[in-house]
């Protein structure tokens, strides 16, 4: 049996989807999604085809040991880090959305909710007691550049910074 990482909620999953293009370079893919059996194990399936080049694509996920109940959004997960997205992707993603907030109230909204809870996704990497997201924290390329370009932006004092500002900038 193979394991598949773990995507704790939906909108981890299409994140994780949307940072990982089709071979061809595109994103756009319509997602359906299903819960299947492979080898005995219920695993969440994303399929579709790439509107870019017309291939298929499937992506499996192992379901979390306890559901996340959405608690607004967007809700990528429970307590624990992620595992399908690193602490530097998060932050990545972050700064993407943050900057590209459009100037309509409700989507701006929405956008720096998503900033928000992309930099609380970061913050999950930090063990108790310590103030930095550690090295093993940093598996993809994308993320490790991320970390070398500024490492002093995943200390614990900063991100928080970070994080609140989003939130007060979404209340308004």
């Amino acid at each position: 049996m193979t394991d598949w990482p773990v995507a704790r909620t939906r909108d981890e999953a299409l994140v994780y989807l949307d940072l990982n293009p089709c071979e061809c370079g595109s994103v756009e893919t319509e997602w359906d999604s299903g819960v299947v059996s492979i080898g005995g194990a219920l695993v969440k399936c994303y399929s579709g085809v790439c509107e870019g080049c017309g291939s298929d694509r499937e992506y499996l996920f192992s379901l979390p040991r306890r559901e996340v109940m959405p608690s607004g959004w967007p809700t990528f997960g429970g307590p624990e880090p992620s595992q399908l997205l690193d602490a530097g992707e998060w932050l990545w993603l972050a700064d993407f959305t943050a900057g590209n907030v459009p100037e309509d109230p409700e989507s701006a909204r929405r956008v720096l909710s998503m900033a928000r809870a992309a930099v609380e996704e970061v913050l999950k990497f930090i063990p108790e007691g310590q103030d930095d997201v550690p090295a093993e924290a940093f598996w993809s390329a994308r993320g490790r550049e991320v970390r070398e370009a500024e490492p002093p932006r995943f200390r614990r004092d900063r991100l928080l910074v970070v994080r609140d500002t989003y939130h007060e900038l979404a209340d308004r």
